[in-house]
């Protein structure tokens, strides 16, 4: 009767509850981890997937966009040139009109209507800006002419 006893004293009770509990927790993290580890590959497999069809996509996408901007480059330059197309348009019918002709041959080419008195004014100051501003070296367009011919031939000798 010692045994039965023993068998149900307060510190035995306790020493055996002890032991279950911690057999439960030890079987709970067991089938954790194997769960965890069944989860874990299975992550590394969708993450294998994924990397795989990131990298399948990558070079298409850029293509993509890089296709695009192209694109959308090519339909600005339409644009412009459009434009420039309708500005052409414009100064040709304007060149059409004998007094748009009229008006560009009195100012670019100094022309005076028979009957009126043409005066020109040399402003030394206005003569050196628009020299500067074409690149001129200040000498008549024909001494340019000479000039680069002259140099041309002596770099030959």
């Amino acid at each position: 009767m010692g045994q039965d006893r023993d068998r149900f004293s307060t510190a035995t009770r306790l020493r055996l509850l002890g032991e279950q509990t911690a057999a439960r927790v030890y079987r709970s993290q067991s089938r954790r981890q194997a769960r965890r580890s069944r989860l874990t590959g299975r992550a590394a497999f969708l993450a294998l997937v994924v990397c795989t069809m990131v990298v399948a996509l990558a070079y298409p996408m850029r293509q993509y966009v890089s296709q695009r901007s192209d694109i959308a480059e090519q339909e600005r330059l339409a644009r412009e040139a459009a434009a420039r197309v309708e500005r052409l348009r414009d100064e040709k019918a304007r060149l059409q009109d004998d007094a748009y002709i009229r008006q560009l041959a009195r100012r670019h080419l100094h022309y005076a209507m028979p009957g009126e008195t043409a005066f020109t004014m040399n402003d030394p100051e206005a003569a050196r800006q628009r020299r500067t501003d074409q690149g001129g070296t200040g000498l008549p367009w024909y001494s340019n002419v000479w000039d680069g011919v002259d140099r041309a031939d002596q770099e030959n000798r």
